[in-house]
């Protein structure tokens, strides 16, 4: 290997390459944050080891020589290459790489897919499943390593599992018959719904989360999924508490969603089992933070 090619300097190829873009010296520096003085040195040291000109430059144009042209051609693409092998390294070093499964309840809302959009983003080495989680299991998945985290609702009082961010706080509304009496009202009472038969979730899911999310002294059925919960409030079996976000994506003709008043607000939170904690569950963590 010659002594041109053992000096070659990382910084002149990324300053021909902005230059071939922008065909303005000015712009160029201000693209790289250095001075246009500077942007002319990398050029012309670029331009001596290879031993022509690779730009011409006159009082009214900059414009790339032939062999300018079929430089950048060739130049373009393995100065790509370079990168993201560069990148996917960084991510190995930092261990976000492989596969991210993430857990979700309910409905999957616009602050968590935003979040994975923006680890995607900072870890592109990183593929994420999203897979659903039912309404009567809002723990197994993760307990069971079918997912490395989930979005559930809370309470969360696993001992063996770690709270992350809590978000999505909504109000509450209760999902009735077209033909119940709640139908027609402006809005229901936490009184009023011990007194209403609340179709709760069915085990595995703990007593403890059933009962917050059924808060009723009426026997009601209970079920493993929203959509056999709602079945059973079209058909007049009982009423079921959903939030906002959720009520509006699961929307029927015969089911009405009614805002109640004097319940603490439905809450998502992230969780993960506390043996399986990993650099991506932590960046993932990081990005719902920061969403």
């Amino acid at each position: 290997m010659g002594a041109v090619e053992r000096g070659l300097e990382i910084r002149e190829l990324e300053c021909f390459l902005v230059l071939a873009e922008e065909l303005h010296f000015g712009r160029t520096g201000e693209r790289l944050y250095v001075s246009q003085s500077r942007v002319s040195q990398l050029l012309a040291a670029l331009e001596q080891r290879i031993g022509a000109r690779l730009v011409e430059r006159t009082s009214r144009r900059v414009a790339l020589t032939p062999l300018g042209t079929r430089f950048l051609a060739e130049l373009r693409p393995a100065y790509e290459d370079l990168s993201s092998t560069v990148e996917r390294a960084r991510a190995a070093a930092r261990g976000v790489e492989g596969t991210l499964r993430i857990g979700f309840q309910g409905t999957a809302d616009t602050r968590l897919m935003a979040a994975i959009a923006a680890f995607q983003e900072r870890h592109p080495a990183c593929t994420t499943q999203i897979l659903e989680i039912p309404f009567a299991d809002p723990f197994g998945a993760v307990r069971r390593g079918e997912v490395d985290t989930a979005i559930v609702l809370l309470p969360v009082a696993e001992t063996e599992l770690v709270l992350g961010p809590v978000f999505s706080r909504e109000r509450q509304t209760v999902a009735v018959s077209v033909r119940h009496p709640y139908a027609r009202r402006e809005s229901v009472t936490a009184a009023e719904l011990k007194e209403t038969p609340l179709i709760a979730a069915t085990a595995p899911a703990p007593a403890y989360w059933r009962a917050a999310h059924a808060p009723s002294d009426v026997l009601a059925p209970e079920v493993r999924t929203l959509q056999e919960g709602l079945t059973l409030v079209a058909a007049g079996r009982g009423a079921m508490l959903l939030c906002r976000p959720t009520a509006e994506y699961h929307g029927r003709k015969d089911v009405v969603f009614v805002p109640v008043d004097g319940l603490p607000d439905s809450v998502l939170g992230m969780v993960w089992h506390r043996d399986g904690e990993t650099a991506r569950v932590r960046e993932f963590a990081h990005a719902l933070r920061t969403c």
